[in-house]
C-alpha cells in the first residue's frame, strides 16, 4: 500500500518538474509570434511565482480542511488546466492570467508533498523525490524542442504536457484512498518506535512562526533558492564575458551544474541510509562555497567547470534535507503551515535574488556574480548553524527538565 502511494508521488514529483522549465524553452519561439519584448517572459514568471507564493503560504489551511490526497488531486487538475489554457492562448493577457493557477497549483501540491514525505517516509526517499523533479524539469525542454523542431509549435509541448498532468490525475484519482491509510500505518509505527520525537509540544495554540528557530529556516530557504537559482540563471553569462569561454561552452557547462544537482540528490538518497541529514546539510553548504570561491579566484577559465560541478554537488543534499528534518526540528503538528512557509521563502528567493544580481551586474559587471553568490551560500550556512543552536539548546533543555 505505501509503496503504490509511493509509486504515485514520485510520479507527482516529475510532474511537478515538467512545467518548471517550459517557457524558457518556449519563449525565443513565442516571443515573435505575440510581438513582445524578450523581458516580458519575466512578467510572466513572476505572475506564476505569485501564484505559487501565495498558495504555499496557504497550504496549512488547504491541508487541514482537504487533506493531503485531496489537494494534490485539485492542485495537479489546476496545473493541467493551466497548461492547456496555455496551449490555445491568443495574446499575453491570457498568459498572465493562466500562469496564476499554474503558480497556485504547482505552490500547493510542492508543499503538501514534501510535508507528507517528511512524515511518512524516509530520508532517502526525499532526496529521490527531488531527483525525480529534477528528471521533469530536464524533460520538459526536450518535449518542448520536439515539437519546435518537428512542428515548429510550442503549443503541442504545453498541449502533450498537459495531457501527462491529466493522465496523473487520474492516477491519483485512483489513489486518493490510500493517503489517509497509510498516514494512520505511520503514525502507529512511529508511536511504537519513537521514530520521532517532536521539537516543540504538539498543542494548537503555539503559533507556528512563534516557534524558535522557524524564522532562521525561512532565511535560510530564501538564500538557498536564491542561490541555486542565481547560479542557474547567471552563470552561463559570466563564464562567456569573464572567463572567455563561448556561448554553447558555457550553456554545456551549465548543463552540468544542474546534472550535480540532480545527481547528487540521487547518490544522497543514500548516503542518507549513514549520514544524519544535519550533517548532509552543512556538507553540502560547505562543498557548495567551496565551488562558488573556485569560481571568485583568479583562476584559468577550465577551473570554472569544478567549481559549477562542486556547486550543483553541494546545493544537492540541502533542499530535501531541510525540508525532511522540519518535523523533527518543529513538531508535526505545525510541520505543514512550516512546510508552506518555507516553500514561499524559497520561490520568494528564486524570484527577487537572481534580478539583484542582474541590477548590480548592469551597473558594474558580471564579475560580481561569484561574488554575490558565494554570500548567498554563506547567508544560508550562517543561518542554518542559528538553528542547529536552538535545537542543541532545546534539547539540553529537555534533558534537564
Amino acid at each position: 500500500m505505501a509503496t503504490l502511494l509511493l509509486i504515485a508521488i514520485y510520479l507527482a514529483f516529475i510532474s511537478l518538474g515538467l512545467p518548471d522549465s517550459l517557457l524558457g524553452s518556449a519563449w525565443p519561439v513565442m516571443q515573435p509570434e505575440f510581438g513582445q519584448s524578450l523581458d516580458t517572459a519575466g512578467y510572466i514568471f513572476m505572475a506564476i511565482a505569485s501564484g505559487t507564493i501565495v498558495s504555499s503560504l496557504a497550504s496549512g489551511w488547504l491541508y487541514r480542511r482537504l487533506g493531503t490526497g485531496n489537494v494534490t488531486f485539485a492542485s495537479v487538475i489546476l496545473t493541467a488546466a493551466a497548461l492547456l489554457g496555455y496551449s490555445y492562448s491568443s495574446s499575453l493577457v491570457w498568459l498572465i492570467l493562466f500562469a496564476v493557477p499554474l503558480g497556485l497549483g504547482a505552490g500547493a501540491i510542492d508543499s503538501v508533498l514534501n510535508n507528507y514525505v517528511a512524515l511518512h517516509y524516509k530520508a532517502h526517499h526525499m532526496s529521490w523525490l527531488h531527483c525525480f523533479w529534477g528528471v521533469g524539469a530536464s524533460t520538459g525542454p526536450i518535449i518542448m524542442s520536439h515539437y519546435i523542431t518537428a512542428q515548429g509549435s510550442w503549443r503541442a509541448g504545453y498541449f502533450t504536457i498537459s495531457i501527462l498532468q491529466f493522465s496523473l490525475a487520474f492516477v491519483l484519482l485512483l489513489v486518493l484512498p490510500l493517503w489517509s491509510r497509510v498516514s494512520k500505518i505511520s503514525e502507529s509505527k512511529a508511536e511504537a518506535s519513537n521514530h520521532m520525537e517532536p521539537a516543540v509540544p504538539e498543542n494548537g495554540k503555539t503559533r507556528p512562526l512563534s516557534i524558535n528557530g522557524v524564522k532562521f529556516a525561512l532565511v535560510s530557504f530564501f538564500f538557498y533558492c536564491g542561490a541555486e537559482s542565481t547560479v542557474g540563471l547567471w552563470g552561463s553569462s559570466f563564464l562567456v564575458q569573464s572567463k572567455g569561454i563561448s556561448a554553447a561552452g558555457a550553456a554545456q557547462w551549465i548543463s552540468l551544474y544542474y546534472a550535480g544537482i540532480t545527481i547528487g540528490r540521487l547518490i544522497t538518497g543514500f548516503i542518507t541510509l549513514k549520514v544524519s541529514s544535519k550533517m548532509l546539510i552543512r556538507t553540502g553548504q560547505i562543498i557548495a562555497l567551496i565551488g562558488a570561491v573556485i569560481l571568485i579566484l583568479p583562476l584559468p577559465a577550465f577551473m570554472s567547470l569544478p567549481g559549477l560541478i562542486l556547486a550543483g554537488l553541494g546545493l544537492a543534499p540541502i533542499f530535501p534535507c531541510m525540508i525532511h528534518e522540519t518535523p523533527i526540528r518543529f513538531g508535526k503538528h505545525h510541520s505543514q503551515s512550516i512546510i508552506g512557509f518555507q516553500m514561499a521563502a524559497a520561490y520568494t528567493g528564486t524570484t527577487f535574488l537572481p534580478p539583484f544580481l542582474g541590477i548590480l551586474a548592469s551597473h558594474t559587471s558580471i564579475g560580481i556574480f561569484p561574488f554575490l553568490a558565494a554570500a548567498y551560500m554563506i547567508g544560508m550556512l550562517f543561518t542554518s548553524e542559528k538553528i542547529n543552536k536552538i535545537m542543541k539548546i532545546r534539547v539540553q533543555q529537555n534533558i534537564a527538565g
